[in-house]
């Protein structure tokens, strides 16, 4: 204990820190329980050592995905991953300053760098309890460093808003920009989105308000914790690695889910250049401005493991950073960057107690890219649309880059919260998103999209919008079981409104097309499918790669069209396209399988091999049929899949990650919930996949949240620098279920 301590002294007094003996103090007052999942039950007397503790526990788990995520956020990921990640820094460091996210933490309120500072400590303590793990870069952290992750989506607006190869192009000078863009269009792309559904006490068999919470994100992507303090915090949920609020779940009170939303959130300003008195100045109005000149040192892990400093001048207008050249113009982007901000509303709602508590930590509008579906103890439900969102004039089509030397085309300040779209309490009984529109959030009790601006959304409907309208219309009751059943129904819209056409298409071909004969079995199978995913399914296989060839098709065409890709398909496709991508289906399921017919679950796996944040699959390894598919095709229940090189099967990387159904009662809370996997980065601990055959079934499971419940656990109970009691070691032998590709 004396030599832990040292090193513990040693890290805090590196990383800056005024007293070294908070960590101790943090540490003392925290508890750590983990009950029979690994789950993390963290307890301290105030809210930071709560946060101690949850970052503490949190490294245990996966101390290289919360590296890795503040290396994103940083903008420092070359200095690990070498020059491949320059580019992605760049953009990083566009909004991210490091002097000013200093300068942001020293002026934040006491309770605030009361948390930052907290929740460095604990990442150094765990460095210097547990020598063996190597950071690849940050082997300390700052308080300062909290601020540049302050939101807990997947893919923040940074990395939707910037194209990589564009940004390249611009600033090294070439003449013919790389875009991505349209290369992405032709390829199924799991949305990195989610489902939220809240129930109200008339549509709840118990009376009591229900919250289905089930994000769409890349698998291992968040943590599952409880954590508690003195001081009132009493929350459940996942927290994205190496942060200090839990993102998605409920406290005593209250509980929310968060969706990605369709909201125009970032906009891109093309401005008229020219050279002024030796220098870049851009046109406003009949105003000419400087353009705004900042150089920023990024480090880069050479060969040999040197890391080398690599200059870039970084450009910037009113609008915001310069990002590529198009037209003769320089494009500038715009969007949310008040990092303060948006850490006090992501930690502040997780204490709330009720709407209008939860209201008022949102009203710091710094969420910009998230709906929210609420649920309360009271029986309040509630649709809430992101908070940033600036006023725009109507004139102008902010889908595409406006003219940014019209000062016209400025931003105006933001929406207050009430000109947002949102439903409270609706007689429906139900709201629900699933990324779509708010339009259909409540059913007849929805938002008109004619009461506001065009920008409020730019997604439209899409197939788990209106499957999630079919299950929730009508009379019927729901509980926690039958809420998850809805939730994981077998039922793929998209193909239900797509083979109509399909069947149209096959019958107007002409005698003489050999397509007539050849694919009149597959249209009879899918003719005669029930439209449902299943394991055993054979329909349910050719159906999925039928849709796969659609989005490369259609795809492009949608992107050229500037239309949300449900919206073209419905509107758009023809038959002889759909008869076309059948075509193209079949031939390349018989190229991969010898056949056109072969059951979904033989193919549509899910397996976990190594804690690497790029999973590598292996067909000659035991793995676990799935029959959820892809979100795109209007399964709620989503699996997104990725082929690799030389592996006959394809394996699961996003979709269902953390799943949970709450119960508000009138004595607490109740949920059930279950994540991908199991809690644990280490391949030997049991926890490393001991979730998996409840994922892939959706039986989920009870999760703790009172004493009674944590007893059995307690004796197991640690404090941060002691020994972890062990936990049971992996066995040998698959999860139950599991066989090699191919098989069931």
């Amino acid at each position: 204990m004396r030599k832990r301590a040292g090193r513990m002294l040693a890290v805090l007094l590196m990383a800056g820190v005024a007293a070294p003996v908070a960590a101790q103090d943090h540490a003392r007052r925290v508890t750590i329980t983990r009950d029979h999942f690994g789950i993390a039950h963290i307890r301290g007397d105030t809210d930071a050592d709560a946060v101690f503790g949850m970052i503490y526990a949190q490294a245990e788990d996966d101390f290289a995905r919360i590296e890795r995520n503040y290396l994103v956020a940083l903008g420092r990921l070359a200095e690990a991953e070498g020059a491949g990640a320059f580019w992605s820094d760049v953009r990083q460091r566009m909004f991210i300053d490091h002097d000013a996210l200093r300068r942001e933490e020293a002026a934040s309120p006491a309770w605030l760098r009361a948390l930052t500072a907290a929740w460095a400590a604990g990442l150094n303590a765990y460095l210097a309890d547990h020598p063996e793990v190597q950071a690849k870069v940050l082997t300390r952290f700052e308080p300062w460093m909290a601020l540049a992750f302050s939101e807990g989506s997947i893919g923040g607006d940074i990395e939707r808003g910037v194209d990589l190869g564009q940004l390249q192009a611009f600033y090294e000078g070439q003449s013919r920009p790389v875009s991505t863009a349209m290369a992405d269009a032709g390829r199924l792309i799991e949305p990195k989105g989610s489902n939220g559904i809240a129930i109200g006490p008339q549509r709840s068999a118990s009376g009591n308000p229900l919250l289905w919470i089930n994000p769409h994100t890349s698998f291992f992507f968040r943590a599952e914790q409880q954590v508690q303090s003195g001081e009132g915090l009493d929350v459940y949920g996942a927290s994205t690695w190496g942060q200090f609020f839990v993102y998605q779940g409920f406290n005593r009170r209250i509980g929310w889910m968060h969706t990605s939303s369709g909201v125009d959130n970032i906009d891109e300003f093309a401005v008229e250049v020219a050279r002024r008195d030796g220098r870049m100045a851009y046109r406003f109005g009949s105003e000419w401005r400087a353009v705004a000149e900042r150089t920023v040192s990024i480090g880069v892990r050479q060969a040999d493991g040197r890391v080398a400093p690599r200059m870039v001048r970084i450009l910037s207008t009113q609008h915001g950073p310069v990002i590529r050249a198009e037209g003769g113009r320089w494009i500038s982007v715009a969007m949310l960057n008040s990092p303060r901000a948006a850490l006090e509303q992501s930690f502040l709602r997780t204490k709330a107690a009720d709407l209008a508590g939860y209201l008022e930590a949102s009203d710091r509008k710094a969420n910009s890219s998230n709906n929210t579906i609420f649920a309360a103890a009271d029986g309040t439900i509630a649709y809430l649309h992101p908070q940033f969102v600036p006023v725009r004039d109507g004139r102008f089509d902010y889908t595409r880059p406006v003219d940014g030397s019209d000062q016209a085309t400025a931003w105006r300040g933001l929406h207050p919260l009430d000109q947002l779209p949102q439903v409270v309490r609706p007689a429906s009984g139900w709201v629900m998103n699933t990324n779509n529109h708010p339009w259909s959030a409540a059913g007849a009790d929805s938002p008109r999209a004619a009461d506001f601006p065009r920008y409020m959304d730019q997604f439209g409907e899409n197939p788990r919008g209106r499957h999630a309208t079919l299950l929730l219309e009508g009379d019927r009751k729901f509980d926690p079981r039958t809420l998850t059943q809805a939730a994981f129904d077998r039922f793929l819209p998209l193909f239900y409104e797509q083979i109509p056409g399909l069947r149209r298409g096959h019958d107007a071909l002409p005698a003489s097309d050999p397509r007539r004969t050849a694919l009149a079995a597959p249209l009879a199978m899918l003719n005669g499918w029930d439209r449902r995913w299943g394991v055993m399914s054979e329909p349910t296989a050719l159906a999925v790669h039928w849709g796969e060839a659609l989005w490369a098709s259609e795809g492009p065409k949608a992107a050229a069209a500037n239309m949300p890709l449900f919206t073209y398909m419905a509107e758009r496709t023809t038959d002889a396209d759909r008869v076309a991508a059948l075509a193209a289906a079949v031939e390349k399921m018989e190229a991969a399988y010898g056949t056109w017919r072969i059951a979904w679950g033989r193919i549509n796996r899910f397996q976990r091999l190594s804690p690497a944040i790029r999973s590598v699959f292996d067909d000659a390894r035991p793995s676990l049929p799935v029959g959820f598919t892809s979100g795109n095709f209007g399964s709620l229940a989503a699996f997104g899949v990725e082929r690799q090189p030389g592996q006959r099967c394809f394996y699961g990387t996003s979709g269902n990650s953390f799943v949970a159904a709450v119960e508000f009662a009138p004595d607490g809370p109740r949920a059930w919930a279950v994540s991908a996997g199991g809690e644990s980065g280490d391949p030997q601990s049991i926890h490393f996949d001991d979730q998996a055959q409840r994922y892939v079934t959706g039986n989920l499971r009870r999760v703790i949240l009172t004493d009674a419940q944590l007893a059995p656990f307690a004796a197991g109970a640690y404090r941060p620098g002691e020994r972890r009691p062990q936990t049971a070691r992996r066995a040998s032998a698959p999860p139950v279920g599991s066989s090699m590709c191919g098989g069931l």
